[in-house]
């Protein structure tokens, strides 16, 4: 599955297929069972040309169990952990919320998504089949393809809030709240990695632009009608 988006803004890397699925890819990237590692970071190697692969066991920590939607966050740990920690607990803080009652407000709020199948799958999109049916595509993008995709996200809507950025975790940002797009009326684009914590695993200069793929299949139908085939944008993405 070729997309006319990435050719469009030429982009560095391959866009991410997130898939639901009961098969595991052979020779997938792949946690062990109990080691600690983020999501954000297996995406990235999938946007490198490798495939990966999740099940409930081996999501790298508890946030990713949640951000990949095998789990919803059970509260009495990480609304501390989010937040000023609890030494009475032994938890420490990232101090990314300014109290437990922020950050227990926070993941309230996020989408509960029932996955049907054993794994959650990375992959390539130029190597999805035809009779696979990705949840959504994640691109990793500088600056000016960043600007590009958000005006793209508005192009066939009178509104401008069909791109929109959420504070979360990277692997909610870039997988979690875009599935969670596919069952809106109106899905939106989602701009992510975002999170302090999962930046060091990527380019500094890189972001992502996450589509919901009901959303990226009608936009893959708008590109060479769009700026993304004209001068004004071509002679920004080729500087």
């Amino acid at each position: 599955m070729k997309s006319k988006i990435a050719q469009a803004i030429k982009s560095k890397y391959f866009p991410v297929a997130v898939l639901w699925s009961d098969e595991k890819p052979e020779g997938a990237i792949q946690f062990k069972e109990g080691k600690r590692g983020c999501v954000a970071s297996v995406l990235f190697q999938a946007a490198k040309g490798h495939t990966a692969v999740f099940d409930e066991k081996t999501t790298g920590c508890n946030g990713g169990a949640v951000g990949l939607g095998f789990k919803d966050f059970e509260l009495g740990y990480i609304e501390y952990f989010l937040s000023t920690g609890s030494p009475e607990r032994n938890i420490p803080g990232e101090y990314h919320r300014k109290n437990p009652e922020m950050a227990k407000g926070f993941t309230q709020q996020l989408p509960h998504i029932q996955i049907p199948t054993k794994y959650v799958v990375f992959k390539p999109l130029d190597q999805v089949n035809e009779d696979e049916r990705p949840q959504c595509i994640v691109f990793f993008v500088n600056p000016d393809q960043l600007s590009a995709l958000v005006m793209f996200a508005n192009y066939d809507k009178p509104t401008k809030d069909n791109a929109i950025l959420y504070s979360a975790a990277g692997c909610h940002q870039t997988i979690l709240e875009v599935i969670a797009q596919n069952y809106t009326d109106s899905p939106k684009a989602i701009v992510g990695l975002t999170d302090i914590s999962a930046r060091r695993f990527v380019d500094k200069d890189l972001l992502t632009f996450s589509l919901p793929f009901k959303r990226f299949v009608e936009l893959e139908a708008e590109v060479e009608e769009s700026f993304l085939s004209k001068e004004e944008w071509g002679n920004l993405r080729d500087r």
